[in-house]
């Protein structure tokens, strides 16, 4: 795994707002939340979520899917697991 997207994501994941959401994203599993409802979970602003939002896409931690008129947001598990195998492999040995 590329370190430096690692430490990118990591990075990402070190904002308390961002850490909330992508929390919260996990949770919901594979269906995901639409932004309307990860909004009301957390009580953040529209303009802030998007901002947060669009930090997460970015280095793929997660995704949004349009159904309709409703845009849902969908954490990347498989990112999350290639983290936790980083750490791991990298991290954790002696």
């Amino acid at each position: 795994m590329d370190h430096e997207l690692t430490a990118k994501r990591l990075s990402e994941l070190g904002h308390a707002t961002r850490l909330s959401v992508f929390r919260l994203l996990v949770k919901a599993g594979k269906q995901g939340l639409s932004v309307g409802d990860v909004q009301k979970h957390l009580d953040i602003a529209g303009p802030t979520l998007s901002h947060h939002m669009h930090r997460l896409i970015a280095v793929g931690l997660v995704k949004q899917q349009r159904e309709g008129r409703t845009l849902f947001c969908i954490a990347q598990m498989d990112v999350l697991r290639e983290i936790v195998d980083f750490l791991d492999a990298e991290c954790c040995t002696l």
